[in-house]
């Protein structure tokens, strides 16, 4: 799964990577973005790349309860057509959430404590994402916008801490995905695939990424007091 990831750049990148011209929200870098809480995400819309706030986990239009959410937050890229939760977001509704960075927890031999990493491109850099969204409204009007990740089976580099990853999709891939008006479910599929291995890197990263309550700077350095393996 993918649970917590980072973006940390100024907005002047995000805009230049990405491609949009306006935002909307008030943009801050993120180090421990989490489930449940509002994240950056593009859209394309009438040819045009959008971005805005999603909040991660994903509530279909047609769920009776937002609670569905908690539970959405990554959907396989192997089963997207075959799950109600994605099928039609997978057809119509689909978007990029840009990071520099996302972490998983290495399992230790033999301890029951796991050693937080943080995964990027080598030498760090912007990426997209793979992911999907929808808008739901409550019986009472209120309105949530919501996302969800797309996870692929791991690279060579990732296997070895957990068995999944995010699809972080190649730069020139990017414009096919956001397009809506386009929907060739083998073409998508073909792109949901892990990122090259030899083009990405992983370090320690301190413990207290695990806890959503801390989002600063240090959670990003490498970590190399107390390690566990």
């Amino acid at each position: 799964m993918c649970g917590r990831f980072s973006i940390t750049v100024l907005i002047e990148e995000l805009m230049e990577r990405f491609l949009f011209d306006a935002v909307p929200f008030d943009y801050m870098p993120r180090y421990n973005a989490a489930p449940g809480q509002p994240i950056p995400a593009v859209i394309a819309q009438e040819g045009r790349n959008r971005i805005g706030q999603l909040r991660w986990g994903l509530i279909p239009s047609w769920a009776e309860d937002e609670k569905i959410g908690y539970k959405t937050i990554n959907a396989k890229a192997e089963t997207l057509q075959e799950k109600a939760s994605f099928r039609m977001a997978f057809e119509r509704r689909r978007c990029l959430i840009p990071a520099d960075g996302f972490y998983e927890w290495k399992p230790i031999p033999g301890r029951k404590e796991k050693q937080p990493l943080r995964i990027r491109l080598k030498g760090g850099g912007l990426f997209g994402m793979a992911g999907l969204y929808d808008t739901w409204t409550s019986a009472d009007g209120r309105k949530i916008s919501s996302c969800t990740v797309i996870t692929t089976a791991p690279n060579g580099l990732v296997r070895d801490i957990h068995n999944r990853m995010p699809v972080i999709l190649r730069r020139e891939d990017e414009a096919l995905w956001l397009d809506r008006s386009r929907f060739d479910p083998r073409q998508l599929q073909s792109l949901l695939v892990p990122y090259p291995e030899g083009e990405m890197e992983a370090y320690p990263v301190n413990p207290l990424v695990g806890n959503v309550r801390h989002d600063g700077p240090s959670l990003i350095e490498e970590y190399r007091e107390q390690l566990l393996f």
